[in-house]
């Protein structure tokens, strides 16, 4: 059993790590600004801080002398969120990020930060191996203010081991989806919509691939970067190795949702000159089977059938409103 505290714990990822977490019997401290899910039901936590990471202090609280590890999870997501406020989200990745380091180190606890594949940016040669470079658009463009401050907390978590000893190791998620995903990304915008009936929307012609990787899979990664001996250190990609269409996938919802087909939407209609694109976002995944023994094992039928399924019978999910994101 671990004392361990998940930033974030509340939302998407982080819900389910904290369940899967407390299944393991380890002592779950949540420090998260925002309520629980509905569906939490019995993994709740320990404990729930609530704070802004930010706020250093109110993190103290959280991040004590007897933590074990931390798993920062805390992060503005969402290519909307990206364009609409970009301040909170450099802020929250670098100033949280280094707030969370700090009392890490203080600790004496093992960190595992959690990044994303938007740090390689556009680079055109996928996959993408986690040394691989990055290639970004103008500073001038909001939508890569995400990925330019998710690279400097990893610069951040890399210069804390390095010149501080911190335990620490990144993973990097490669489009996630699965049950509680707020309703602005594709996958679950798609269901979102699909159960409501209305048709879900398409951007550009849906020639866009990425690799969709359920939640479970992904958690079952993170346990494995945070404690598994040889992963501290090292940084690694977390996602499916299946290359899918967008059309795709929308295609699948509709077939196993039900529903009116795709409409197809410019999305610069909606983000204006802020919007940029990605045509491929593929992992490669050798380092984190090789190291973690750890690979994607939910096929996308299979996955987006449990997510419907339980989208079904948690109408409070419903209910949200949906924001447009690639």
């Amino acid at each position: 059993m671990a004392n361990v505290v998940v930033t974030g714990g509340f939302g998407f990822l982080g819900s389910h790590l904290v369940e899967a977490l407390v299944r393991r019997g380890d002592e779950v401290t949540v420090f998260d600004g925002g309520p629980p899910p509905p569906d939490l039901n019995g993994a709740s936590p320990r404990r729930h801080v609530g704070g802004d990471i930010r706020d250093a202090e109110a993190l103290a609280t959280a991040i004590t002398g007897d933590v074990d590890t931390v798993y920062h999870l805390a992060a503005v997501v969402g290519v909307d969120r990206y364009i609409d406020r970009p301040l909170d989200v450099i802020d929250i990745n670098l100033s949280g990020t280094k707030n969370v380091l700090e009392l890490a180190e203080k600790a004496g606890a093992r960190m595992v930060l959690a990044s994303t594949s938007e740090v390689f940016g556009k680079n055109p040669a996928v996959p993408w191996a986690e040394d691989d470079d990055r290639v970004v658009g103008s500073t001038a463009t909001d939508r890569w203010s995400y990925s330019s401050s998710k690279a400097l907390a990893e610069h951040l978590t890399f210069a804390y081991m390095r010149q501080r000893g911190l335990d620490a190791t990144i993973v990097r998620y490669f489009n996630a989806y699965g049950p509680r995903q707020r309703p602005g990304f594709v996958v679950s915008r798609s269901i979102h919509r699909a159960l409501r009936g209305l048709p879900p929307v398409l951007y550009d012609d849906g020639g866009q691939t990425r690799c969709f990787t359920f939640v479970d899979d992904a958690i079952a990664a993170t346990i494995e970067a945070g404690t598994a001996a040889p992963a501290l250190g090292e940084c690694f990609n977390i996602g499916s190795s299946v290359e899918t269409s967008v059309r795709e996938v929308i295609e699948l919802v509709v077939e196993l949702a039900g529903g009116d087909k795709a409409v197809p939407v410019d999305p610069r209609d909606g983000f204006g000159s802020a919007y940029q694109d990605l045509s491929r976002r593929v992992p490669d995944t050798s380092k984190a089977r090789a190291v973690l023994g750890w690979h994607s094992t939910t096929g996308l039928r299979e996955g987006l059938s449990r997510t419907i399924e339980w989208a079904r019978a948690n109408p409070w999910w419903l209910e949200q409103p949906d924001s447009g994101s690639a």
